[in-house]
């Protein structure tokens, strides 16, 4: 059983992961080099307790509980006696490599040392250590203590009994816990894709404005928020830059093609919240206001149920290939879905409820129109209609 446990990097995620082993009762070292993080990473912690208390979901000794739990350290080596370390710095492979590479030289054989990164490839991470079958992708959702979902990565190196030991250890720090290939964006940042990139194409054809499309998506699908303010919330050089990453990584496969609207919006510093502009205006109370953005050309807007049903048909069409190319099973890609990114079903579920057949037939005609490899239909989507199958039922 896991007891002791080490977090490298003392920002949000990170702060929010020692919460999490913290309140599940593991003994925690926060480790940053920058002791201003770490005091902020304190104060933080001290705050959002001191909240649960006054809505009573915790009390005083349950607080002074979690706050004893965590050790704020400034060096790798505090981290020696660690069960399990997970890394949340910044998304870059090569720094990733170099701390990991460090920290193999202090912490003992068993330790299991584990990636929250979102996107990176977990066999790269995993070659900078001597033993790299201890190595293991573990990603949350930010914020990490409110976020059920956390997805588990093995690498080909991986050895069995430390995803073992991962799945169990976080499912007993209660959360859902969804088990994915190494591949890129995992299960939530590859299937979720469309979810922006085909309301960003239906804007830049002129057919509705951001807002006339977060609509759709909210009043229709049953969506917490529209792709746009999604955008807008995440940073749109953020959300960018994972959308051109994983296009990359796919060898520029035009179904995870960035757009030019979402670049310059990011080059402009239309970042959306943090920058106070994005897709709508937000004042400094933080109120969203739509800036009297209209559709781009003067053709008349689709009606908001068919841009609806095109993102729809291109999520659960992505949903089907991640289960074609065995990312992940049909439970976890739609636990995936609704827990990581709160979708309000899982795509699999809600294709099952629409029909497989219609789905075929709205891929097609997206195909037919466009001719473009961006609208193929998945080959277990074709397969299933062949054999009149569905995903659960």
């Amino acid at each position: 059983m896991i007891k002791k446990v080490g977090i490298i990097g003392a920002g949000t995620m990170g702060a929010g992961i020692a919460q999490v082993a913290a309140t599940a009762g593991c003994s925690v070292k926060l480790y940053d080099t920058k002791t201003e993080a770490l005091a902020k990473s304190e104060k933080d912690l001290n705050k959002i307790l001191n909240r649960l208390v006054e809505k009573e979901r915790i009390d005083s000794e349950e607080k002074q509980r979690i706050q004893d739990n965590i050790q704020y350290v400034n060096t790798l080596k505090e981290l020696k006696d660690s069960q399990l370390t997970i890394e949340a710095i910044v998304e870059n492979l090569e720094i990733k490599k170099n701390v990991f590479s460090t920290l193999e030289k202090f912490v003992s054989d068993e330790c299991i040392i584990a990636s929250n990164t979102s996107s990176l490839s977990i066999a790269s991470i995993a070659s900078a250590l001597e033993k790299p079958e201890r190595c293991i992708g573990i990603h949350f959702f930010n914020p990490a203590p409110l976020m059920k979902l956390v997805e588990v990565i093995p690498a080909i190196q991986t050895a069995d009994e430390t995803l073992n030991i991962s799945v169990k250890t976080i499912k007993d720090w209660g959360k859902t816990v969804a088990v994915a290939k190494d591949t890129p964006g995992f299960i939530v940042n590859r299937v979720a894709r469309p979810f922006y990139g085909e309301a960003l194409r239906i804007y830049e054809e002129g057919i509705a404005s951001f807002s006339e499309i977060d609509k759709a998506m909210k009043e229709i699908g049953g969506f917490r928020m529209g792709p746009f303010e999604l955008m807008d919330f995440i940073g749109n050089d953020v959300n960018y830059t994972v959308t051109e990453t994983v296009f990359n990584a796919f060898y520029f496969d035009p179904r995870y093609k960035p757009s030019f609207t979402q670049k310059r919006f990011a080059e402009a510093g239309y970042l959306g919240r943090k920058s106070g502009k994005g897709y709508y205006d937000y004042s400094e109370e933080g109120k969203m206001s739509v800036r009297g953005q209209s559709s781009s050309s003067s053709n008349e807007n689709e009606e908001a149920s068919a841009i609806f049903e095109r993102i729809l048909v291109m999520l659960i069409n992505e949903a089907a290939d991640a289960l074609f190319w065995n990312i992940a099973s049909a439970e976890d890609i739609d636990n995936a879905m609704t827990k990581g990114v709160n979708y309000p079903k899982g795509l699999l579920a809600w294709v099952d409820e629409k029909g497989i057949d219609w789905c075929v037939e709205k891929m097609d005609k997206l195909y037919d129109e466009y001719r473009e490899d961006r609208y193929r239909c998945s080959p277990l989507l074709r397969r299933m209609n062949r054999e009149n199958v569905t995903f659960f039922n």
